[in-house]
């Protein structure tokens, strides 16, 4: 009796295996920084929430002394970078990566397809 052979499928899944491990590490960091993206927002949008309402307590008080314009100022910045905290890392180069080179890619196929149907017919 022979003995049994390899496939060639278990061959082909041995080959397989550092890539699962390699993208399955890739996501596990990806999870990671989103799970830290995740805390970062929150506790931004607890800090703005405090401090538009001091800020309107602020604006609430009608005797406006230049001490509490000076804190509304003050207030009005750390809002303006809380915002751009917030916003600053919706869009980067990573997230922006696979679908830029895909356009490139593409784009590209679809002008050298262009030139070679222009050239045949004209």
């Amino acid at each position: 009796m022979k003995p049994p052979r390899k496939s060639h499928n278990s061959s082909s899944e041995e080959n397989q295996s550092p890539d699962f491990e390699q993208e399955l590490a890739e996501v596990e960091r990806s999870l990671i920084s989103i799970k830290e993206r995740y805390t970062q927002i929150k506790s931004d949008q607890e800090q703005k929430a405090e401090w538009q309402q001091r800020q309107q307590e602020l604006k609430d008080n009608k005797p406006q002394t230049p001490e509490i314009k000076a804190e509304l100022q003050q207030i009005q910045k750390q809002l303006e970078l809380l915002e751009i905290n917030l916003e600053s890392r919706l869009f980067s180069w990573r997230s922006l990566k696979k679908p830029f080179w895909q356009a490139i890619r593409f784009g590209g196929m679809g002008v050298i397809i262009g030139w070679i149907l222009k050239s045949c017919a004209g």
